[in-house]
């Protein structure tokens, strides 16, 4: 009696593809022949995976031995491979199976997708996305930013909607301890501060300095969203945690901005209101050399003769730095 194992085949069934996935496709086969294998391996069939060439639609060989099944690992995603079955038997005949075509899987999404679709300010990707199941809405960027707060950043509110129905968490905040509504208030993005506060984002908020979403708005020089945060119930002279800084002596630190300092006063805002150190917004308006909103601030009855807790008055703090300007104006001299 013959061999079996040199039994010549007449027809070889293609490999059976098994879990695919973006960049590996699980192939295995069976063979009569092979179910008992007895004696040295020359007397065994000898199976090789082959792989066609897109280009040259020329056959590699991408694996060769005993076993009934391979894995084929490395391809590229969303990609169609068409491979085929070689038998070799221990003569030396060889049979080929008929050629499959498999396509590999897209990409799974990540947090790099979710994001990008944000920056792009791209609805239907972002949908998309979130659909996959695969990414948590609440991933952050390298910068510590989730997308929601890239979107409130931005004022894309049709992105901050969608992200926050389907769970962004509105009160999450960066490494710098500043949340969504904080970063669309400074931006001035009215819309999303407003849909954000609907959400249930907290006007009492505080990042890692202390500063609330007022602090930031007055940062901005939003008037639009200062307005509403103040008609909102916000404190007009809610103090930082550092420096003890109210909104409008960050104005008088900062920017200067003499149309939110006196948006502040009128609804309010302590002139003569003192930091850790015992400054105004007066002194630290003339440290900073804001000439306009020194006037301002003396329109609005500020003490130009306090002194900070060093018993340094702001004269003295004009002269020391050279503010001609401002000096003229603390002894009550017009500009020209």
């Amino acid at each position: 009696m013959a061999n079996p194992g040199t039994q010549r085949l007449s027809v070889l069934e293609p490999p059976v593809v098994g879990n695919v996935s973006h960049h590996s496709i699980d192939l295995s086969w069976a063979s009569e022949e092979n179910s008992a294998r007895k004696g040295p391996t020359e007397n065994w069939n000898l199976f090789s995976v082959e792989e066609e060439n897109s280009r040259t639609h020329k056959y590699n060989t991408i694996y060769m031995g005993y076993s009934t099944q391979y894995t084929v690992e490395g391809l590229e995603p969303s990609t169609t491979y068409k491979v085929r079955l070689k038998l070799t038997h221990p003569s030396g005949e060889t049979i080929y199976s008929p050629v499959i075509t498999i396509s590999t899987t897209r990409e799974p999404m990540t947090g790099r997708n979710l994001h990008r679709a944000i920056t792009m300010n791209d609805k239907e990707e972002l949908a998309k996305v979130l659909q996959s199941g695969t990414v948590s809405v609440n991933v952050p960027d390298t910068h510590g930013f989730t997308p929601l707060m890239v979107a409130a950043q931005k004022g894309f509110t049709s992105l901050v909607q969608t992200l926050v129905q389907h769970g962004a968490d509105v009160n999450m905040k960066n490494c710098s301890g500043k949340d969504s509504l904080m970063l669309a208030s400074f931006h001035g993005h009215l819309d999303v501060v407003k849909y954000l506060k609907e959400c249930g984002a907290s006007w009492s908020s505080r990042d890692r300095a202390g500063c609330t979403p007022l602090h930031w708005a007055a940062d901005g020089g939003h008037l639009s969203v200062i307005t509403h945060l103040l008609q909102e119930g916000c404190e007009v002279d809610v103090r930082d945690g550092f420096s003890h800084w109210t909104p409008l002596m960050r104005v008088s630190a900062v920017s200067g901005n003499v149309e939110v300092a006196s948006l502040l006063l009128g609804a309010g805002a302590d002139v003569d209101a003192r930091d850790k150190d015992g400054k105004t917004p007066l002194m630290v308006a003339v440290l900073n050399n804001h000439e306009q909103l020194v006037q301002l601030l003396l329109e609005n009855g500020a003490d130009h003769d306090v002194k900070n807790e060093f018993g340094t008055g702001v004269a003295e703090m004009a002269k020391a730095f050279g503010r001609e300007s401002i000096i003229s104006l603390l002894e009550g001299k017009e500009i020209h």
